[in-house]
Order: structure tokens, then C-alpha cells, then sequence
């Protein structure tokens, strides 16, 4: 397995990534049609196309023949309305791939991307249970709150990075195509 940036070539297969990955246990296996497609897919779209779009941290892990089978993206977001944070997601696997590493290193991979880049805080909303472990944390140890108060402080985690000014507090707030859906 490889870990490399998005390249433009992987547009479609990132999209079956998500479509696969996101799809309803019991939906057929065609991920076109249009009410099986989940909203992860049509997301990176959003965000490839939107001013939070970081490049450099959009992530493919691609299989020996060089297929893609995963993807991660970070985009910019905002704590108390300054832009030093980034939303996390979304992050999926094939799921012939899941359960054998793909999104760990997915995960190891752009964390460490976005430290090298100095970035400060890394913040997501997942199962509260997978993420802690790669240091991600309930975000209100950090002073950061979640947008939605419904998002509940596990679910709503927050993971600092090297750059990361703990006096920092206060809402956080995700690019504008997250607060669309």
C-alpha cells in the first residue's frame, strides 16, 4: 500500500471510495444510483471546489496495482473565528480494505502532513471509540465546542498539533460545504 496527495486522475475512484465505504448495509451494490449514494461522496466535491480546500491534504492510500482504496481530506476550519484549526473527514475504506490497516495509515499519514504543514489543531466528528486512537481527544479539553450541541463531547473530538496555541477557545466551525449538509 501507498499513501500519496489526491491527484486529479482520482476524482471518480475517491468518489466510489466514499460511495462504497458510506453506503447503507442493506443498499444494493450499485453504488450510481442516485438514492444509495451517501453524502460523503458528493462532500469531497463540495470541498474540492470550496476556499477550505487544502491539496496537500487530501490523501489517497492506493493498493500494489496502484488502484486507490481509501481516501482522508482535511479542509480549513475556524476556532472562535480564526482559521487554525481543520475538519477531519471524511475518511473511508473500501470495504475489501477495512479491517487490514488502510485507515490507520491514512490516518498516521495526513496527521503527520498537517504537523509538517504547522498546522495547530485537528478537530472531527466520528465514533468516539475508533479515533482516541490517534490522540484525538473530547474537543472540550481543548476548549473547543462543537456548532451543533447535539454532537455530544465523545463523538466531537479535537487532537492538537505541534503549532496548536492552547489559549485558543470557542466555537469551532467546519468549511461552508459541512455546514450545508
Amino acid at each position: 500500500m501507498l499513501i500519496r496527495r489526491e491527484a486529479p486522475t482520482d476524482v471518480d475512484a475517491i468518489r466510489a471510495v466514499h460511495t462504497a465505504a458510506f453506503a447503507a448495509p442493506d443498499a444494493p451494490d450499485a453504488p450510481d444510483a442516485p438514492d444509495t449514494t451517501p453524502i460523503e461522496a458528493t462532500l469531497v466535491d463540495a470541498l474540492r471546489a470550496d476556499e477550505a480546500w487544502l491539496p496537500e491534504l487530501s490523501l489517497v492510500a492506493t493498493d500494489p496495482q496502484g488502484r486507490v482504496v481509501g481516501h482522508v481530506v482535511c479542509t480549513r476550519a475556524r476556532v472562535a473565528g480564526r482559521p487554525v484549526a481543520l475538519g477531519l473527514g471524511p475518511l473511508g475504506v473500501l470495504p475489501r480494505w477495512q479491517r487490514r490497516g488502510v485507515g490507520s495509515a491514512l490516518m498516521h499519514a495526513v496527521l503527520g502532513a498537517a504537523d509538517a504543514r504547522d498546522e495547530g489543531l485537528v478537530v472531527l466528528l466520528g465514533h468516539p471509540e475508533y479515533y482516541p486512537r490517534f490522540g484525538f481527544r473530547p474537543a472540550v479539553e481543548q476548549g473547543v465546542t462543537p456548532p451543533a450541541p447535539e454532537w455530544g463531547p465523545r463523538s466531537f473530538m479535537a487532537r492538537p498539533l505541534s503549532g496548536w496555541d492552547p489559549s485558543i477557545r470557542g466555537e469551532f466551525a467546519y468549511a461552508e460545504p459541512f455546514r450545508q449538509l
